[in-house]
C-alpha cells in the first residue's frame, strides 16, 4: 500500500459492499444472482467486497482490467453474500443495493428502514409529493385494486398505467389503452393489493436523479437520461439534457431528514406544454438503481460525457472479450469499461462508453460486432 492510499485509508469511512439483489428482485430473472459483482468499480483498497461464489472464475479478469486503466478497487473478497457478514466487521458500514427488512435485522438503523419502506410504496411517494408540492403525473392511488370502480375508470384519460404500489423490476405494472384493457388488467391483481392508475407521460425523454446522504448532508450525485428503445430502458447517458433538480429537492431533503442512507434517486420526466416545460416525478427509488453503477465509476475516473448500455454476448467468460485498442485509457478519456461483468456467465455485459456522443456511437458498433 503506497503512502497515499494508507493516508486515505486513515481518513476514509471503510465499507463493506453487498449488493446482492435477490432479497428483493422479481422471482425468476435469470443471472439476477450474478449482479453482486457490479459493485466492484465502486469500493476502494481498504473495502471489503461480498460477491456470489459463481463470480470466483472472473475475478482475475475483472481485476486485471480494473488494473489496466487506474481504477481502484478492493481485493479483499467474502464469497458469500449473506448479510449476516455486515455486522461482522468492526469499523466497516454497510453498502447494500437496498436496506430491506432482511438488511435491516443484520446491521440495526430502524429509522432507515422505516424511510425505504415508506417511500418505496408509489401510493405514499404520490401523498408526500402532494404535501410537498412536487409536481406529479395525475395519480388516483387507492389501498385495495377492489376499490377501482367503474366512476374511478371513467374519470382516468388514456392511455393510462396500472401499477401495483409496490413493483420489482416493472412487474405489475400494465399500459392500459382504454377501459376495456384496464378491467382485464385488474384481474391480474390479487385481492387487496393496493394500486395506482397514472396518466400516461407523452414524452420520449427521461431522468434519472440520483442523490447521496453523506454525513447528514443531501448531495446531488448525478442526473442521468434514460435510453429507451420504445417503452424499454436500455441504459442512461451524461450529461442530461437538463437537470431539474428543484422539482425533486423537497422530497430529497425531506428522506434525509426522516433518516434516509446511502443513494438514492428519482424518476422524471421531461414534458413540452404550451407555458413551457414540465417536469413531473414519476417515482422514487430509495436505493441503488442501473445507474449508480456507473455514475459511481464515471465520477472516480473523471470522466465528464458517458453512456452505460447493456450489451448481448455470445461469450461466457471475460477471458473471451477482445477490448484490445478501446478499453478505457486515462489519457484520451475514452473507451470501454465493464461494470456488471458477471452477467458475462449469462450472455450479457452492462459497458460504459466514455467519450464523446459521437465517439460513444461508434464505440458501441464495435462492442456490437466484437460481442457477437
Amino acid at each position: 500500500m503506497s503512502a497515499a492510499i494508507a493516508h486515505d485509508h486513515l481518513l476514509a469511512k471503510k465499507y463493506i459492499y453487498n449488493h446482492d439483489i435477490m432479497n428483493c428482485t422479481a422471482d425468476g430473472v435469470v443471472g439476477n444472482h450474478l449482479y453482486s459483482g457490479r459493485a466492484l468499480g465502486m469500493t476502494e483498497p481498504w473495502d471489503i467486497i461480498q460477491l456470489h461464489s459463481d463470480l470466483k472464475s472472473l475475478w482475475g479478469d475483472i481485476t486485471a482490467h480494473y488494473d489496466r486503466i487506474g481504477l481502484s478497487h478492493t481485493k479483499d473478497v467474502i464469497w458469500t453474500v449473506g448479510l449476516n457478514q455486515l455486522g461482522l466487521h468492526v469499523g466497516y458500514h454497510p453498502s447494500v443495493f437496498f436496506f430491506g427488512p432482511n438488511e435491516c435485522d443484520n446491521w440495526g438503523d430502524f429509522e432507515w428502514y422505516k424511510t425505504v419502506a415508506f417511500i418505496n410504496s408509489k401510493n405514499n411517494f404520490m401523498k408526500l409529493a402532494n404535501e410537498l408540492g412536487v409536481d406529479v403525473p395525475k395519480t388516483l392511488c387507492f389501498d385495495n385494486v377492489t376499490q377501482i370502480d367503474d366512476a374511478a375508470m371513467q374519470g382516468m384519460s388514456y392511455p393510462c398505467y396500472l401499477k401495483a404500489a409496490i413493483s420489482v423490476s416493472g412487474v405489475g405494472i400494465y399500459r392500459c389503452e382504454g377501459q376495456a384493457a384496464l378491467k382485464g388488467n385488474l384481474e391480474k391483481f390479487n385481492n387487496g393489493i393496493p394500486v395506482q392508475l397514472q396518466e400516461e407521460v407523452k414524452t420520449d425523454i427521461f431522468l434519472n436523479m440520483q442523490y447521496k446522504i453523506v454525513d447528514n448532508e443531501v448531495i446531488r450525485l448525478a442526473a442521468s437520461e434514460q435510453i429507451l428503445d420504445g417503452f424499454a430502458h436500455q441504459g442512461n447517458r451524461v450529461p442530461a439534457r437538463y437537470e431539474p433538480w428543484n422539482i425533486v429537492e423537497p422530497m430529497a431533503l425531506w428522506l434525509k431528514d426522516q433518516g434516509m442512507q446511502g443513494i438514492f434517486a428519482f424518476d422524471v420526466a421531461v414534458m413540452q406544454t404550451d407555458s413551457g416545460l414540465r417536469f413531473p416525478a414519476i417515482e422514487c427509488n430509495p436505493r441503488y438503481n442501473g445507474a449508480s453503477y456507473p455514475t459511481l465509476i464515471a465520477q472516480k475516473l473523471g470522466i465528464p460525457e458517458w453512456s452505460a448500455l447493456t450489451f448481448a454476448t455470445k461469450y461466457r467468460s471475460l477471458n473471451r472479450i477482445d477490448l484490445s485498442d478501446i478499453e478505457f485509457d486515462k489519457k484520451t478519456g475514452e473507451g470501454a469499461i465493464l461494470v456488471n461483468w458477471g452477467t458475462v456467465l449469462e450472455g450479457r455485459l452492462m459497458v460504459l462508453l466514455a467519450g464523446s456522443l459521437e465517439y460513444q456511437d461508434a464505440l458501441k458498433m464495435e462492442l456490437k460486432a466484437r460481442l457477437c
